[in-house]
């Protein structure tokens, strides 16, 4: 599967941009949840320097690995990405272990989701220790609409990884820790 995407900075509150994404339609498909994410990489770093993600996702009760290819970074993100649940996240990663691979950065957020029944795209409301951002995911043409629908423009759109973000964040913010957390442990 393909995965299309863009992020939005926005500058204020989680509220008032839950607020914009109610007021113009978007309904809440998924309640706000707490995400920790753990990329993994081999010492050399082979995956980040083949622009390859491999992450374990811990949200909800639920463990998901994801795979994502190299990304096309224009006016949209956009890459291969396979997914799928694992019963024992602990377990797999003594497998990824055993095949050479370490855990590298790992990121927290606060996600809800939103979405409107006759579109078909996501709306995302991502609360970080670094901002709040809105992610909209999905076709080209729908993401743009619903920018638009939301009153940003093609400007405003971001194409670079929590990671990415996160070391430029650190350049900014030298105390900040290594890895972008709330503090909470693990899910």
């Amino acid at each position: 599967m393909t995965e299309t995407e863009v992020k939005i900075r926005w500058d204020g509150p989680a509220a008032g941009a839950q607020a914009l994404i109610l007021g113009h339609g978007y309904r809440i498909s998924a309640a706000r949840t707490l995400e920790v994410d753990q990329l993994f990489d081999r010492p050399s770093f082979d995956l980040r320097q083949a622009g390859l993600v491999l992450r374990l996702r811990q949200s909800g009760g639920r463990s998901t690995v994801t795979y994502k290819g190299p990304a096309d970074r224009e006016t949209y993100k956009s890459r291969e990405e396979i997914e799928f649940d694992v019963s024992d996240p602990k377990a797999f990663a003594a497998v990824l272990d055993r095949l050479g691979y370490q855990p590298g950065f790992r990121y927290e957020k606060y996600r809800t989701k939103f979405s409107d029944p006759h579109e078909p795209g996501l709306v995302t409301l991502d609360e970080t220790p670094m901002g709040v951002f809105l992610e909209l995911e999905g076709p080209e043409y729908w993401i743009d609409l619903a920018a638009q629908r939301l009153g940003f423009t093609s400007a405003a759109y971001i194409t670079s990884s929590y990671a990415a973000l996160y070391r430029l964040y650190r350049e900014r913010t030298p105390d900040a820790p290594s890895n972008m957390t709330f503090g909470l442990g693990t899910v």
